[in-house]
């Protein structure tokens, strides 16, 4: 009955904390069209850059991101002897380890440029800051989703007793 009992748990907890860290990034493809086609840059820098907007973003969603790769791989560890469903929650864990890695190269030298801005006139790299930071977090979501699909089907297998 234990390990039944922490397999649930654990399968519970990965599910929770992967769907909180898709989440925002999932808000990021949603938002990007008309940030992309609609917003002008002066609302762009402002919104983006400017009062702190997506400070929750980075307090919140960092040590959830990191969590989306800890529990998958801890609850493939547990469910080693279930060699699909194993297999199906590792590629899940490597997957948001993914999506953290494309945060490194994709976004956070585009956050590192933004961090230089000041109001005052839009910057001459606004157009390819800009693209970098919104298509970086649609490759961030697009590795978070095929994470969170791998996960699932994983957990619909499992045995828990």
């Amino acid at each position: 009955m234990e390990m039944r009992g922490t397999l649930l748990f654990w399968s519970v907890l990965t599910a929770f904390v992967a769907a909180l860290s898709l989440g925002p990034s999932f808000a990021h493809v949603l938002e990007s069209l008309p940030r992309l086609t609609k917003w002008s840059p002066a609302l762009w820098r402002e919104a983006t850059v400017f009062n702190a907007q997506f400070q929750l973003f980075a307090v919140i969603g960092a040590p959830l991101d990191v969590a989306a790769i800890l529990c998958p791989a801890l609850l493939a560890w547990m469910l080693r002897g279930q060699a699909t469903d194993f297999w199906l929650v590792l590629v899940a864990a490597l997957l948001y380890a993914v999506s953290l890695a494309l945060w490194f190269g994709l976004v956070k030298p585009a956050n590192d440029i933004l961090a230089t801005w000041a109001p005052g006139p839009i910057p001459d790299n606004f157009e390819a800051v800009r693209l970098r930071w919104e298509t970086g977090h649609m490759a961030v979501a697009a590795a978070k989703a095929l994470g969170f699909v791998s996960l699932c089907f994983g957990l619909l297998g499992i045995r828990h007793g």
